[in-house]
């Protein structure tokens, strides 16, 4: 299972780089400082890891899909580095019994012209490197990009464009398994009732952290009752700044709105004592102050483990929300991209002046197609312009953990701007000045 997750960080670290745009050098070394610490190049781990999450993500088309795209990506990423050295690809080519048939001497000067004319030719280059002939079938995407020579349907093809051919080999391979092992998961799951568990549940496993809240790598202001409303207009993912909005507009959620938000803001950095006194300050517009420590304050002092078994409760990861209870009427709580409709979130994301409106199509595409962690890092994205340029903003979680993209939001805003702002009004000041003085009582949630 170690092994297994090690690999699903890399292979989730590939998606977020390409949902990010993020290509060239900073692609590749991002990539490979994954790799360095999650496989820390042991073959052993490589190789378990690749057959114990190729068993995992068999069972649906769409599990397959992701799969093999994150795998494909890894594997031309490995493959370009071995071009680096063209005998370690000589060796690697012999390993993997794959052969290719080199053009002589005579067949590569007679189609001299014709492969100088290849976009990207040198004369210096063509005389040293070796032309492989190949179908042409094999080869379509040098086709399209008229990277290569098509000629009696043969493709004539530089080793350095090998690579996709090679990937396109591997992707043909990979997917042929795949469906194999899907066919055979069901007889599998049946006969092992230790490993069945994890094979089912190992794409919902969260990679990232659980706890934001440690003060020596948190580079943004603290979180209080009295800024929480600035942060929560700039820096908070949609899903938070929803229940942010319906609080502000019932002055109430029910328990699981409670449980989610109460817990992003215990990620978040704010303090139990910050945590009541948001709280009942909302919540006294619609009760006296007694109503409220007496059916509340507990469920909050619970969540920080001052209650109860004393357990201290970890926020809510991105999968937990889209996996989780759904909302029903007059609940704030969940995912949007999973539970809003097309139209209610098309409607959110231009009344929140999100991006353009190619952007906002782009997120509500990727909430069509089921890819919700995708259009949330989309969001992050359009509102976060070059994000990934700003010096302290840690963009790892973002589309994962709520907290993670609001960490990194909001360590944005301080870069890009100095300092949230920290004025307060006169009413804030009052309210954060009085210290809220919790009274115990049962637990009773609505």
């Amino acid at each position: 299972e170690e092994f297994a997750l090690a690999r699903l960080k890399v292979l989730r670290k590939i998606e977020e780089l390409k949902v990010r745009n993020i290509t060239g050098d900073t692609y590749r070394t991002q990539l490979d400082s994954a790799l360095k610490s999650q496989l820390k190049s042991n073959t052993d781990t490589d190789l378990a890891s690749h057959f114990i999450l190729r068993a995992a993500y068999c069972r649906t088309e769409e599990l397959r899909r992701w799969f093999l795209t994150q795998e494909g990506h890894l594997f031309r990423h490995r493959l370009e580095q071995l071009m680096k050295k063209p005998s370690a690809l000589a060796a690697f080519l012999k390993k993997s019994h794959i052969t290719l048939n080199q053009v002589s001497k005579e067949t590569k000067e007679r189609l001299r012209d014709e492969l100088l004319s290849i976009p990207n030719t040198t004369l210096g280059a063509f005389s040293t490197t070796p032309y492989y002939a190949i179908p042409f079938v094999e080869a379509l995407d040098l086709i399209a990009s008229r990277a290569c020579l098509v000629k009696g349907g043969l493709a004539y093809v530089p080793l350095s464009k090998v690579i996709s051919i090679l990937s396109a080999k591997f992707r043909m391979a990979l997917s042929k398994s795949l469906v194999l092992a899907s066919q055979a998961f069901g007889q599998v799951a049946e006969e092992s009732q230790r490993i069945a568990p994890l094979l089912k549940n190992m794409n919902s496993q969260y990679t990232g952290k659980d706890r934001f809240t440690d003060q020596t790598d948190q580079n943004f202001d603290e979180l209080t009752a009295a800024n929480i409303d600035q942060y929560a207009a700039k820096s908070m993912p949609l899903c938070m700044s929803q229940l942010h909005t319906g609080l502000k507009q019932d002055h109430k959620l029910k328990h699981w709105g409670r449980l989610q938000y109460g817990l992003f803001l215990k990620g978040a950095g704010m303090s139990m004592e910050e945590s009541l006194l948001f709280f009942q300050r909302e919540f006294s517009k619609i009760m006296t102050s007694e109503q409220f420590h007496k059916n509340y304050s507990y469920n909050i002092r619970h969540m920080y483990g001052k209650e109860g078994k004393r357990a201290s409760y970890t926020p809510y990861n991105c999968t937990k929300v889209i996996m989780g209870q759904g909302p029903q009427s007059g609940d704030h709580h969940g995912c949007p991209y999973r539970h809003y409709d097309d139209n209610h979130l098309s409607s959110l994301l231009a009344k929140m002046k999100i991006g353009n409106g190619a952007d906002q199509n782009a997120i509500v595409a990727l909430k069509r197609s089921k890819n919700y962690q995708l259009a949330c890092a989309k969001h992050f994205e359009v509102m976060h312009p070059q994000a990934v340029t700003v010096q302290d903003v840690k963009l790892d979680g973002v589309g994962n953990h709520p907290n993670a993209w609001f960490a990194a939001s909001a360590a944005y805003q301080k870069a890009k701007s100095g300092t949230l702002s920290s004025e307060t009004t006169a009413t804030d000041k009052v309210m954060a000045a009085a210290k809220v003085t919790p009274i115990k009582a049962e637990v009773k949630s609505n």
